[in-house]
């Protein structure tokens, strides 16, 4: 391609993009998620209180989205990713101490307002920096690598943190806050991308920055991809991961394990959880040219809903329907953000990112609430099939109303 960097520029690339990966790696989720909710449980919380919780979580999403991600567009990239990974370390401390409903409460508000500094930048970082190479093709290529990274040390993770959790329910927290907290001597280490510092950010006032905002949801397209996959997948999908853990622990036991041993598996369900992500996230720019993002995403919410249905009716389909859902989540927003990306400028990217994210953000409240009333009342398996039907058929709707994925990408 003319224009392509000198090999000096190219090994200067390659050492941010080394850089990322590692970042990607601190991010220890693995270490607390496979005992997150019974850890919940165990505080005598309900399906239901969980639900709000989650619903406050996203509604702090919603509200903080577009001023977090104008903020990483005015300060940068990198001091965005700061603040939020410092608010995320503090937070992981925080709920590891916590024994009531009412202060995890306010550490989910912070614990969402760390997420929101770093949804946007994130991407809109690793895009920029690509960029600077005219490789912003290889975004989804490159991201799926990060997130495989990721995924493979969280798969150690988690059956780590399976097993502290077996011992006390807190360490996992403890240790996740301390593994987070690495990654603000490696965002120390990051550059800004040179089409962000050539971008004017000084005129970028929150006027404008709605503005932006405003036209990207106001085309049709992108109205339609949004209400598809920010709106309708990432909603149903963001159950399976608030019920995986009751669910597990009641076909497990169903098949006669010991409640003690529980935790442990967990663990290593996380493990296998973590390690089929990460193989197809490594994959994820094999995939893109396999199937094509067309493809993917006019088949994925029927083939996921119809699975959430499925295993209501036969439960033990519910553990290989998890690995899949899981398998295939980090690729599909791998593509999503490749889709997005490709068709929004470098001035305001950040908060546009955010917007998609506090969009699905307020979505997924109403299903977070009637889903968390439906356990209750019937079960985590009744309440995931009802999701799996909505899915379908919202699905269909949306493409009888505009095809959400028309344009190739490149």
């Amino acid at each position: 391609m003319a224009g392509r960097p000198s090999n000096e520029a190219r090994w200067a690339l390659s050492g941010s993009i080394l850089k990322y990966y590692l970042y990607k790696a601190t991010k220890a989720v693995e270490f607390y998620r496979p005992i997150m909710y019974i850890f919940f449980l165990a505080q005598g919380l309900s399906f239901t209180q969980i639900a709000i919780l989650e619903a406050l979580y996203n509604l702090t999403t919603l509200f903080g989205e577009i001023p977090t991600g104008y903020i990483g567009d005015r300060v940068g990239r990198r001091n965005s990713l700061l603040i939020g990974t410092s608010l995320i370390a503090l937070t992981l401390l925080g709920i590891g101490l916590s024994n009531s409903f009412l202060p995890l409460t306010g550490l989910y508000v912070c614990w969402s307002m760390g997420y929101n500094f770093r949804s946007g930048s994130e991407d809109a970082w690793l895009y920029d920096t690509l960029t600077d190479d005219l490789s912003e093709d290889e975004f989804a290529h490159v991201r799926g690598r990060g997130e495989s990274v990721a995924l493979a040390v969280g798969a150690g993770a988690a059956v780590l943190g399976g097993y502290l959790g077996s011992i006390n329910l807190s360490y996992p927290w403890f240790v996740a806050a301390g593994v987070t907290s690495t990654g603000i001597v490696v965002l120390l280490t990051f550059d800004e991308p040179e089409t962000y510092k050539q971008t004017n950010s000084e005129v970028l006032s929150l006027r404008r920055t709605i503005g932006i905002v405003r036209d990207v949801l106001t085309r049709r397209q992108l109205r339609a991809f949004l209400l598809y996959y920010y709106v309708l997948y990432a909603g149903i999908t963001y159950l399976v991961f608030v019920f995986l853990q009751p669910i597990f622990e009641t076909v497990v036991l169903d098949i006669g394990v010991d409640q003690s041993q529980v935790e442990s598996l967990l663990g290593w369900f996380y493990a296998a959880y973590s390690i089929v992500g990460a193989m197809l996230s490594y994959y994820t720019g094999a995939i893109k040219q396999t199937i094509g993002l067309r493809t993917w995403f006019l088949v994925l919410p029927f083939a996921v809903g119809g699975a959430l249905v499925g295993m209501y009716f036969v439960p033990l389909l519910a553990l290989p329907t998890f690995l899949l859902i899981r398998g295939i989540s980090d690729v599909t927003r791998s593509f999503a953000g490749q889709y997005i990306n490709d068709r929004i400028e470098t001035l305001g990217r950040a908060t546009v990112l955010s917007a998609m994210a506090m969009v699905s953000g307020l979505a997924v409240v109403p299903f977070q609430l009637g889903s968390g009333v439906v356990s209750d009342v019937v079960s985590p398996l009744f309440a995931l099939a009802i999701g799996g039907i909505v899915l379908a058929v919202g699905s269909g709707a949306i493409l009888l109303w505009e095809d959400p994925v028309g344009e190739k990408l490149g």
